[in-house]
């Protein structure tokens, strides 16, 4: 038995995305029982990551229902600076961090939530290309391999990865 049993994760993916960042909490969270989905524009295409890898989207983003949904990951790379450009994605990650689910960034994924507005008042790390952008939106930065403020778990790169991936299983599997 995993610990994230019958959890189910949304994860964005759009081309240029962190392979590391995308790959790794997907699989480490399948790991522990989850089911992933990921959500893009459109389900036919075949989204490239910044090194290269490729994945498809699941499901379309605009049919996306956030109330179906425990755990939002959100993977860094330059993918979320035109995701954070689509309403739905704001919807979505708004509506899921007004419930008070687990939230998860990592590196310029930051973006999303920046977009969202709803980091003020949070105190959360990233890479340092968005340290400007984190607080001018309200938010604390931080220099930590892995920050959890309430419901926001935020990680810097691919190499704070493992204990990014433990922060959100560890904080997922604390929620009813």
């Amino acid at each position: 038995m995993g610990l994230l049993d019958g959890k189910k994760v949304l994860m964005f993916v759009g081309d240029f995305f962190e392979d590391l960042e995308l790959m790794y909490p997907k699989l480490r969270l399948i790991e522990e029982g989850a089911a992933v989905v990921l959500a893009g524009l459109d389900t036919n295409a075949t989204y490239k990551g910044y090194h290269g890898y490729p994945v498809k989207a699941d499901v379309l983003l605009s049919d996306v229902n956030p109330d179906n949904f425990d755990i939002l990951v959100l993977a860094g790379g330059f993918a979320p600076d035109k995701l954070r450009r689509d309403m739905d994605v704001k919807k979505i990650t708004r509506k899921m961090h007004e419930q008070g689910k687990t939230l998860a960034f990592i590196c310029h994924a930051g973006w999303i939530p920046i977009s969202a507005g709803i980091v003020k008042g949070y105190t959360c790390t990233s890479t340092r290309g968005i340290i400007d952008d984190l607080e001018n939106a309200g938010a604390k930065w931080v220099n930590e391999s892995v920050v959890v403020d309430r419901n926001m778990v935020s990680s810097r790169a691919p190499d704070d990865l493992p204990a990014f991936c433990r922060a959100i299983i560890q904080h997922a599997s604390s929620q009813q």
